[in-house]
């Protein structure tokens, strides 16, 4: 089996990360390592992190994409796993991606849903359909590829390290996630799997500024890779590839 690192960004979440430590810790499958990214918390969260064995990584520079950055860095597996401090995974998530990456070699990065706790059936279902899967149509149209979760998602380390020095590790603004995939998507293989959940908070949709944000960072995101990287654009260099595929 493949070695997995996890790697969890972290600013001021010690409630959450304990909830989502537990979780990797009683796994049917343990992960390499687990990589919890401090950004400069001035709650408990690097002492929750050390209380479960987690190596601490600590970066400066403020936002996702650099902490995320620096722990696919130090990450030392073959896989890099990727959730949020609040992220709450099912048992068998490590053993879910390992066996996926096991039966395909050629797969460069695994992403999958998330289910919102906390809320009722029929809000949490709402939610699901609008905002997961909303998500994963909207913004797999503007890439032309299908997108990483950041709360949800794997990839090879070999193919991390392809794109290091291209994602925008320093911009607070961007979606770390969407970057990645943009790097990714029309040059590495991203398979996306319905049956690898894990369970998301609520709160980044729990008021109308939250969500706004998250818009504009998405914006943001997509217009700051250049015109090559607009969806039509995209499109383009996608027919090309599969027709110089079939012609070869």
């Amino acid at each position: 089996m493949l070695p997995v690192s996890v790697v969890i960004p972290c600013l001021d979440d010690g409630a959450a990360l304990q909830v989502c430590l537990r979780s990797l810790v009683e796994q049917t499958m343990a992960p390499a390592e687990i990589i919890v990214v401090d950004n400069g918390s001035r709650d408990d969260s690097v002492r929750v992190a050390t209380g479960f064995g987690a190596v601490v990584v600590h970066e400066p520079a403020p936002g996702i994409p650099a902490a995320a950055a620096a722990g696919y860095d130090r990450a030392d597996g073959e896989i890099i796993a990727r959730c949020d401090a609040d992220s709450v995974l099912p048992a068998n998530w490590i053993e879910q991606i390992t066996a996926v990456f096991d039966d395909d070699p050629a797969l460069a990065a695994l992403t999958g849903p998330g289910q919102f706790y906390g809320v009722g059936p029929w809000k949490g279902g709402a939610l699901n359909v609008l905002y997961m899967y909303g998500y994963f149509v909207a913004v797999g149209f503007a890439l032309a590829s299908v997108p990483l979760f950041g709360s949800n998602f794997a990839v090879r380390r070999s193919c991390w390290q392809a794109v290091r020095d291209e994602v925008h590790r320093r911009d607070w603004w961007m979606h770390d996630d969407i970057c990645l995939s943009l790097h990714i998507g029309l040059r590495f293989r991203i398979r996306f799997c319905r049956s690898l959940q894990v369970g998301i908070s609520p709160r980044a949709v729990a008021d109308s500024r939250n969500v706004r944000l998250r818009f504009r960072r998405a914006f943001h995101t997509l217009g700051s890779h250049g015109r090559a990287n607009l969806p039509w654009n995209r499109w383009r260099r996608r027919f090309q590839q599969q027709r110089a595929f079939r012609q070869d």
